[in-house]
């Protein structure tokens, strides 16, 4: 029942008591979608591992590397989380398109104003050529 329903997305469960004296019982009724192949549903489902560097040419995975480098600084700067900085998905398509401005990086999946308020310039300057790596404010 279990790899059913982990093969599945649940959409409703209804359960019932069937009061029968000694043969009572619950039933039950699961109603479910099927799942696209690919897709990625429920905690139990890891995501693949994307190989960046085998999707992005040399210059665009060497920019996506500079910009992994300062998301680490920048998360323990913070103390959040790498991912609620960028995701990898989301720094990768920023080197890709090779973001110049706020308004070219507002167009990236997922990244809104607040984003773009804290994070823009730094970005910005990463995705230019010839820019070092993140240095914490400690080394300045």
């Amino acid at each position: 029942m279990n790899r059913f329903l982990r093969s599945v997305r649940v959409v409703h469960v209804q359960r019932e008591f069937v009061d029968q004296g000694e043969n009572s019982f619950w039933a039950m009724a699961i109603e479910y979608m099927q799942m696209v192949p690919g897709s990625t549903h429920g905690a139990s489902r890891k995501q693949a591992k994307v190989d960046y560097k085998a999707l992005l040419s040399a210059d665009d995975f060497a920019v996506f590397a500079r910009l992994r480098e300062w998301r680490k600084g920048a998360a323990a700067e913070e103390g959040v989380p790498v991912y609620t900085i960028f995701t990898n998905e989301q720094l990768a398509k920023i080197a890709e398109a090779n973001v110049q401005t706020q308004a070219d990086l507002a167009e990236i999946d997922g990244v809104g104003k607040s984003r773009i308020a804290k994070y823009a310039d730094a970005v910005i300057e990463i995705v230019s050529p010839s820019t070092p790596v993140f240095q914490s404010k400690d080394s300045e």
